[in-house]
């Protein structure tokens, strides 16, 4: 055996136990989607009930005013600005941190664990049905629970999975469970979900083009 052959087949016992365990997929589940949680700051944990009672108060009020000219609503409104005012209260300043809060979280309900990303995993969920074709299913979305975005409200973007698969499956009905193996890819997307009486869109962070799709119980 010449030297290069010792080489390559030294190399080959060394490194293909490693190759071999990173390409199979990793069973993860649904909670892992999500990237860890990040602190948002919230000013209105410190308020008590009757402040936070008089900054909704406000808002009812101001948006009244804005829609009718209502004067009564705008004197209320700044009655109950001065009110907090005195207790040290920045409304407006906790009107801004409200609207950054919610963006924040809205970021964080679409934000993708990018560990998962271009990793080969298999994942368990419910196949909510987008496109047929000769009777079988060729593109759906992987949800978590049964009833997701057709009988509740949707999960966060980054709980849902656009799934393209253009061999199919068959489903009995809407959410049939199965297991999805393939690479998790970073997209993402709005997608448009048929109820019986009408569309709705969703959104979703993640997509993928697996390489098997089977029965759950599998």
């Amino acid at each position: 055996m010449t030297m290069f052959a010792r080489f390559v087949l030294i190399f080959s016992l060394a490194v293909s136990p490693g190759l071999a365990r990173a390409t199979e997929p990793q069973e993860i589940s649904w909670d892992t989607l999500a990237p860890p949680a990040t602190v948002i700051e919230n000013p209105f944990e410190t308020l008590t009930d009757d402040q936070m009672d008089s900054l909704r108060q406000i808002l009812r009020f101001e948006a009244g005013a804005e829609r009718s000219d209502d004067a009564e609503a705008r004197a209320e409104a700044q009655a109950l600005r001065e009110q907090l005012a005195k207790d040290g209260l920045d409304v407006d300043g906790l009107f801004a941190a409200r609207l950054a809060i919610m963006e924040k979280r809205e970021a964080a309900a679409s934000a993708v664990n990018e560990d998962l990303v271009g990793m080969s995993v298999r994942l368990p969920g419910y196949v909510l049905p987008l496109e047929f074709k000769d009777r079988k299913v060729v593109e759906f979305l992987l949800v978590p629970t049964v009833g997701a975005c057709i009988h509740t409200p949707p999960p966060p973007a980054n709980q849902i999975v656009h799934v393209v698969y253009p061999k199919g499956i068959e489903v009995n009905g809407l959410f049939t469970p199965v297991w999805i193996t393939g690479t998790m890819v970073a997209q993402s997307s709005v997608q448009t979900v048929s109820y019986v009486d009408g569309q709705a869109p969703v959104s979703v962070s993640y997509s993928m083009q697996p390489l098997l799709v089977e029965d759950y119980s599998s």
